[in-house]
């Protein structure tokens, strides 16, 4: 018998162990069944898998991954399957198992003095809004996939979006949580605690992890009072620069009301008008750039919308703002959000984009646009930067659209040395190329020149600790 013969007899055995420990219903060898869970959802990357399997508790997560460790087989942890890099995707060797959290959708307490609520990893993300609405409170994580992306795989990606500003990241949101080591051994630090000054964060860990050091099987998150006022505006601005002055003319008449800033350059919503005949840009003429303000409390609307108004006369006062429309209702409100909202789906029907998701200190935002569209241009004359993003958090999406004369396949040639362009200047200012969609298989090569190789020994040994034997989603997050 060869070495060949051995590893598919031992993948066989591997196969009906998980059927014990799961059930046969739930561990998928046909193609057809396997189909939805080894392609991410943006059709970049495809895989396969000696099996999928969907436990439904812990425990059996924990002796999926003690059988798997044993017969030295990877693991591909999946959620709802919404990564943006193709973090959850299983490589084409076909060795891997796909451990799907789909089955694991229990909201295991609410705690309304604690203001908490813990949850299993695969309780989808509206589910806990919804959940905490319904009691009263508020969970403030909110992105374009929240109908299906899942509680661990936001813990996983340390999920941010639009709210991030006035509430943090998915860590910051984060009191406890529950994981299975690669062994199969589980930590419980499901702990509903403020306050726990005993040691490392072992929790930190594994938010951000990517699925690298364990599996995330439940979580004990912060909720927050149900904001019962909100207002919304739309400003003209000429430029990143004058967003960022009017930010600090937000926060000085608002403070920490100030729930979202989102930016959106000229050209970004000449093109979602272009391509969705359904959104308009709220004032009379297409601005240099826009910025969506919103604002929340446990005030009334009209005090709020008063608010709102007399920070943006004195941001017009100071020539910050040019024009600017205020939502007098939900419906007006949501139709400025659909701006903000329509932009990935614009892009995709505008063409061919290069898209990077990056982080600068907010103070450098301004210079960081201004070099980085000059670099680009020069590179590739016609290019069209498409900046949007969360201005207030120093997150933007610096995408590059095709030039108009330049054709996909020649565009493509030319990816690798303009994302270099980006990313270079991104980490000269001390930047992240990765803000809120992880690093996956998409950026696992640039890890090496983005990260000092002092951070990359420590995470290799922390790894290296955990997971000896590399088991834990290959390819992702840490180079080879």
């Amino acid at each position: 018998m060869d070495k060949r013969d051995v590893i598919v007899n031992a993948v066989r055995e591997l196969i009906e162990t998980l059927k014990d420990i799961v059930g046969a219903a739930n561990v998928l060898t046909e193609p057809v069944e396997q189909a939805p869970f080894l392609a991410d959802w943006l059709g970049k990357y495809r895989g396969e898998a000696a099996a999928v399997v969907r436990p439904g508790t812990t425990q059996e997560v924990a002796n999926v991954m003690a059988a798997c460790t044993a017969a030295r087989v990877p693991v591909v942890p999946q959620g709802g399957n919404t990564s943006m890099s193709g973090g959850a995707t299983p490589d084409p060797s076909g060795q891997a198992v796909v451990l799907s959290l789909q089955r694991m959708r229990r909201i295991r307490a609410l705690d309304p003095i604690g203001q908490t609520i813990a949850v299993d990893a695969g309780v989808i993300l509206a589910t806990v809004q919804s959940a905490a609405e319904e009691a009263g409170f508020f969970f403030p994580l909110s992105l374009g996939a929240e109908g299906s992306c899942t509680i661990g795989g936001n813990l996983a990606a340390n999920a941010g979006g639009v709210a991030v500003l006035r509430y943090g990241v998915m860590r910051e949101l984060t009191l406890g949580i529950e994981a299975v080591l690669p062994d199969g051994r589980i930590w419980n630090g499901m702990k509903a605690l403020r306050k726990d000054n005993t040691g490392y964060a072992l929790r930190d860990l594994f938010i951000g992890s990517e699925g690298t050091l364990g599996i995330i099987t439940g979580a004990v998150l912060k909720l927050f009072p149900r904001p019962t006022a909100r207002a919304t505006a739309f400003a003209a601005v000429a430029d990143v620069s004058s967003a960022l002055r009017l930010l600090g003319v937000i926060r000085a008449h608002c403070g920490d009301r100030l729930t979202a800033f989102e930016f959106m350059t000229g050209e970004t919503l000449a093109m979602i008008q272009r391509q969705i005949d359904s959104v308009r840009v709220p004032l009379e003429q297409m601005p240099p750039a826009g910025v969506l303000i919103e604002l929340s409390d446990i005030d009334d609307e009209t005090a709020l919308s008063t608010r709102l108004e007399r920070a943006l006369s004195a941001a017009m006062d100071e020539a910050l703002v040019a024009d600017a429309v205020i939502a007098q209702d939900k419906a007006q409100a949501g139709e400025i959000w659909r701006l903000r909202e329509s932009v990935s789906q614009a892009l995709v029907r505008e063409g061919r984009a290069i898209k990077h998701d990056i982080s600068v200190p907010v103070s450098e935002i301004a210079e960081f646009v201004a070099t980085a569209d000059q670099a680009v241009a020069a590179a590739m004359p016609g290019i069209r930067p498409m900046v949007f993003g969360h201005l207030g958090d120093g997150n933007l999406h610096y995408n590059l659209m095709r030039p108009l004369a330049v054709t996909d396949a020649e565009f493509a040639a030319q990816s690798a040395m303009l994302t270099r362009i980006v990313h270079d200047e991104t980490c000269r200012r001390h930047g992240s190329i990765s803000a809120e969609h992880g690093i996956g298989q998409l950026r696992v090569d640039e890890m090496t020149v983005c990260k000092a190789p002092l951070e990359l020994e420590l995470m290799q040994a922390l790894k290296q600790l955990l997971d000896p034997h590399g088991l834990m989603n290959p390819g992702k997050l840490l180079p080879a």
